[in-house]
């Protein structure tokens, strides 16, 4: 296959290809139109289904939520409790997901007339999961029922624990699952390995598995007769809260989870959602969110209550009904994601200095703060271009850690293997993120398992790495309408990636390091036209280091995401930089 634009190894050592099938814009008879069906073919739309994925709903995507193992049984025991009035507990997990999943069933069954409590344990005293004590805990203060989201689905002592206490428990998950399941009263989550159509979901985040369920719920509760005196509460409200939870655990976005983003983004620009709003106001966004903002300036606010300050806070800024509620907590998770960038630089800093060969990254240390090590472990995969696991080491010796992989490499898979094995006290997670429990005896052990098992996966998609490419174009095509017309594609996130352009070639004309390692540069073409351009935290890079010292009189073809500069008085397009090559 020939590269495009003949970039066999660019500064970065990579090849250029097509996204599949893809256009040059350079070419007179491209209009934007077309470029937005090339977008949505190379990212597998059928062409029968364009029309479908340019505008996607949730009637064109969702599936009948019976068709999930124990949807139904959870259903039935969630509209039991409702018609008799029972004591109903949440049991979320800590970050983004778990938040939002215990949000949207506290604001549903609120609608429904119950008064349901969250639990979200500590992150330092508690750690993930439920664990039995919590769970015991939870039913002598009277729980009748007990619903943990996005944890669970191997908490079999936990369970075990509850259910002999009279505990009764649906769990509802989408981390992976064993061959043996833990008893519950139900155990909900795409990722059984019993399932069969369900399985198509599976890359539901749990907070879309809670959105079905409510669905399912408010089936049984009309078929029941519920609704003769009441409004049904309108589940399609709650999308914005199921669009933050799915983009900020990094889901999937095709299927039924472009229909939740696409389609609460346009809830979220309402403003319904006080919390929601306060948070958007603490995010300093004047404009209606996007998919982006979703994961790097909302998302980031929740995870920092659970990361480094109250793990409730943002289940209780998403439920909250109380302007001034709304924006203290907002204000409190906004100083708490400053905490928390500060303490991620220094452990990113000490990780990055350790010698981590190997297919898989694997750093340890004493004093890192667990609650950053996941967010340094994806700065650490994509530095490194391989899977990356950080532990944290407790005074106990036991360590909590975090992974990320890279595309081609399913790193839960690898850590139930290891905890099959004996090496783990605790693991689970899916293909691109994980956890660990870990003695710190035998992280050696478990580095060396993932190294058997992982190295030729992992250098098989090392050697497939390749930097994929929607559109060429002159510097003068990268405009404002050029962009607004890629974003008709969206919404953009994992497995639906935006766009990619090339751009050149072009002769930089000033070039400097600006804010925390990123290197801002204005670049002009021989059109005569010129771009502003940003390659984040890159001025140590190769890619940093060629841009900053490019002589004026070499050329270069730029690559990376155009985006609306949106700062000065008229909204200009930038490209922030991914990649470049010389021209000449």
């Amino acid at each position: 296959m020939t590269p495009v634009l003949n970039v066999h190894s660019s500064i970065l050592g990579q090849p250029w290809r097509w996204r599949g099938l893809a256009a040059d814009a350079r070419d007179p008879g491209f209009a934007p139109d077309d470029l937005v069906t090339q977008l949505l073919l190379t990212r597998g739309c059928a062409r029968e289904e364009l029309e479908a994925h340019r505008a996607p709903s949730i009637r064109a995507f969702m599936p009948d939520p019976s068709i999930f193992r124990d949807m139904d049984k959870a259903a039935e025991r969630l509209a039991d409790a409702v018609q008799r009035g029972e004591a109903v507990t949440i049991f979320g997990d800590y970050d983004v997901d778990g938040a939002t999943s215990a949000a949207l069933l506290i604001r549903l069954l609120r609608d429904l007339g119950l008064a349901p409590r969250a639990y979200i344990p500590d992150r330092l005293m508690e750690g993930y999961g439920p664990s039995g004590e919590a769970l015991v805990r939870l039913k002598r203060e009277g729980a009748d029922l007990i619903v943990t989201v996005d944890c669970g689905a191997m908490a079999f002592d936990a369970l075990a624990e509850a259910r002999e206490a009279g505990a009764e428990v649906i769990v509802v998950d989408h981390h992976k699952c064993a061959s043996e399941l833990p008893v519950a009263l139900a155990l909900v989550n795409p990722n059984r390995l019993d399932e069969e159509e369900g399985r198509n979901h599976g890359h539901l985040a749990a907070v879309g598995v809670a959105w079905l369920l409510g669905a399912a719920l408010v089936r049984v509760l009309r078929m029941r007769g519920f609704f003769a005196n009441r409004p049904e509460p309108k589940l399609l409200d709650l999308l914005d809260i199921v669009a933050l939870g799915t983009v900020a655990d990094v889901a999937a976005l095709k299927g039924l989870n472009r229909a939740f983003v696409a389609q609460g983004l346009k809830v979220m620009a309402q403003r319904r959602n006080i919390g929601m709003n306060a948070l958007i106001e603490a995010s300093r966004l004047t404009r209606a969110p996007t998919a982006t903002d979703l994961g790097f300036a909302l998302g980031p606010r929740i995870n920092a209550g659970g990361r480094v300050g109250k793990s409730d806070l943002g289940v209780r800024l998403l439920t909250t009904e109380d302007a001034d509620e709304a924006r203290g907590i907002a204000e409190e998770l906004n100083r708490l994601n400053e905490e928390r960038r500060a303490i991620e630089a220094e452990v990113q800093q000490s990780a990055e200095a350790m010698d981590a060969e190997g297919a898989v990254a694997v750093v340890a240390a004493r004093g890192w703060h667990p609650g950053v090590i996941g967010i340094v472990a994806g700065r650490l995969k994509e530095k490194l271009g391989r899977p990356a696991i950080v532990i944290a080491i407790g005074e106990d010796g036991i360590g909590k850690g975090s992974g990320r992989s890279i595309a081609g490499v399913d790193l839960g898979a690898a850590i139930l293997a290891a905890k099959e094995a004996g090496l783990l006290i605790a693991g689970g997670g899916h293909a691109m993120a994980a956890g660990v429990t870990v003695a710190e005896a035998r992280v050696a052990d478990f580095a060396a398992f993932l190294e058997v098992r992982l190295a030729e996966t992992v250098q098989r998609a090392a050697g497939e790495r390749a930097l994929l490419l929607d559109a060429v174009l002159a510097p003068g095509g990268v405009n404002p309408d050029l962009v607004n017309a890629m974003e008709a594609g969206g919404p953009y996130g994992m497995g639906w990636p935006s766009p990619r352009v090339a751009a050149g070639p072009v002769r930089i004309i000033k070039c400097d390091v600006v804010g925390n390692g990123h290197v801002r540069a204005i670049v002009a073409g021989e059109d005569g036209r010129s771009i502003k351009c940003v390659a984040f935290r890159s001025a140590d890079t190769p890619l940093g280091l060629a841009l900053l010292g490019a002589p004026r009189d070499r050329r270069l073809w730029i690559a990376g995401r155009a985006k609306i500069d949106d700062w000065g008085a008229r909204p200009a397009a930038e490209i922030h930089i991914e990649d470049a090559a010389w021209a000449d």
